[in-house]
């Protein structure tokens, strides 16, 4: 049998409005214009530009301690329309905007030179050999398997395998690696190596074999490999009874090739830009910060969509027609002021959050000393601007800043805090940066272990344990001691 019940809860949902500003804010500016493109295409109510009636006397400025006291967002509009609403001055260019005023030339982009792939180099090459249409086909598939880096990592009897599936020729690994070799001698030296032993081998091939120095490097690399990638030097020296300068001139010739070959050869790959979001100027020890003029476009509310709306709401609204159409136009229009509106707030919060950071990173921006950096995380950031943690996340972590220093992501100037002999606490951002100092710094003959690191951070006054050194020092990318090692 079964049972009705009544059941009283409470749920916090998102509305669309804030659902919109929410993936506005976590987007970096590089990705703004394409949005707001895609917006302007499936909305005719909005439009870019500046309202006829806007104030061009606002003030631009926008520096590090301004505060921004409206933090509110409509979560939405009323049901009754006022078509004064979107013919009012929406006030988009209220902060200082590097680069306003510019000419169209100034998104122009640049016309990228036609140039030939790795590939297709590859492949010219192949037609200089005299092969037969049988040996060709298999040169170009072994072309075709050669990775970015230059090798081949697949294995020949896969490549057999797709030449019966896909080329309908049987062969043998043996036929396809004699091609491999004929393939291995083109330019650049070291190309179709099926590992990087093989990749070294070939580019030594090229060299004068009279030198003996050369012969010596071929041999660390043909016999002693693993060895020489350990960096047991000295097992090397015994092994090939070779004094320790003829090992430090054939370990040099060996460091000077290029194990990616593949890098060499230019494509069509196109040099991708970091784009600040914020740009911040020390104007005589005042840091003045300012949004990067992408952050803030210049939309509006289209004008004939306003005035076809008034033009509606004036006639007969008994008609079906009219009233489909009246509810078409009122749908664009909120929706292009919620987007508006969505755009503002972006910029009230990246800016509220990036003055938040330069006050408590302050010293840092004034020298760009990174042991300035204090310990700060979110949730200090999100209590001094009064926002939700997720709010300060979502800018973090798709955010940067142009400073004198260089361009760094938010995220780097937030850091835990180690415990000093003193009773602070120092940024670990501060603990890195003496790490690798005396990396930098040791005797690259005897490298420092981290249980050396360790002890050498403690007497400084630094409480850290050795697998924390080790933490910070792969978060560093660099090797250990035993690979740092050198002659």
């Amino acid at each position: 049998m079964q049972k009705l019940g009544l059941n009283q809860s409470l749920s916090q949902k998102l509305s669309p409005q804030q659902i919109q500003f929410i993936k506005l804010l976590q987007i970096p500016t590089a990705e703004l214009d394409a949005r707001i493109e895609e917006e302007l295409e499936i909305n005719p109510a909005l439009e870019e530009g500046r309202e006829e009636i806007a104030d061009d006397n606002a003030e631009p400025e926008a520096d590090y301690d301004d505060n921004d006291d409206d933090d509110s967002f409509d979560d939405g509009m009323n049901d009754d329309l006022n078509v004064d609403d979107y013919l009012r001055d929406d006030d988009i260019s209220g902060y200082k905007m590097q680069g306003d005023g510019g000419g169209d030339d100034e998104d122009r982009e640049m016309p990228i030179a036609m140039t030939s792939t790795l590939t297709d180099a590859l492949l010219t090459q192949l037609g200089f050999l005299r092969l037969d249409e049988r040996q060709t086909i298999i040169g170009r598939q072994l072309i075709g398997s050669i990775d970015n880096d230059g090798y081949i990592r697949r294995e020949l009897e896969a490549i057999v395998n797709d030449l019966a599936f896909s080329q309908n020729i049987e062969t043998t690994t043996e036929e396809v690696e004699d091609i491999l070799f004929k393939v291995q001698t083109f330019d650049p030296a070291g190309i179709a190596a099926r590992n990087l032993q093989e990749c070294l081998l070939l580019q030594l091939d090229r060299k004068d074999h009279h030198n003996p120095v050369v012969t010596y490097a071929i041999k660390i690399i043909d016999d002693q490999f693993e060895e020489f990638t350990k960096k047991h030097y000295d097992k090397i020296q015994k092994r090939l009874n070779i004094n320790e300068e003829e090992m430090k001139e054939a370990v040099n010739i060996i460091t000077k090739l290029n194990p990616k070959p593949g890098g060499t050869a230019s494509g069509d790959v196109r040099t991708q830009y970091l784009i600040p979001d914020f740009l911040l100027i020390n104007n005589n020890g005042k840091l003045e910060l300012s949004l990067n003029s992408r952050n803030a476009p210049e939309l509006k509310i289209s004008r004939s969509y306003a005035e076809m709306l008034d033009t509606y709401d004036k006639s007969n609204k008994k008609d079906k027609g009219i009233r489909e159409t009246v509810t078409f136009v009122k749908q664009k229009l909120d929706a292009a002021k919620w987007f508006i509106d969505a755009i503002k707030q972006r910029q009230q919060t990246l800016l509220r959050t990036m003055n938040a950071i330069i006050q408590y990173q302050y010293d840092f921006f004034l020298t760009g000393d990174e042991s300035r950096l204090r310990p700060m995380i979110l949730k200090d950031i999100a209590h001094s601007i009064d926002m939700d943690i997720s709010t300060v996340s979502r800018v973090a972590n798709s955010k940067a800043v142009q400073t004198e220093f260089g361009i760094y992501p938010l995220k780097y100037f937030f850091s835990e805090g180690i415990a000093t002999d003193s009773g602070e606490d120092v940024s670990s951002r501060e603990v890195k940066y003496i790490l690798k100092e005396l990396i930098d710094n040791e005797d690259k003959r005897v490298p420092l272990s981290d249980d050396k690191l360790e002890k050498i951070l403690n007497e400084k006054g630094y409480n850290i344990a050795r697998r924390t050194v080790a933490k910070y020092r792969e978060q560093l990318n660099i090797p250990v001691a035993r690979l740092r090692k050198e002659l």
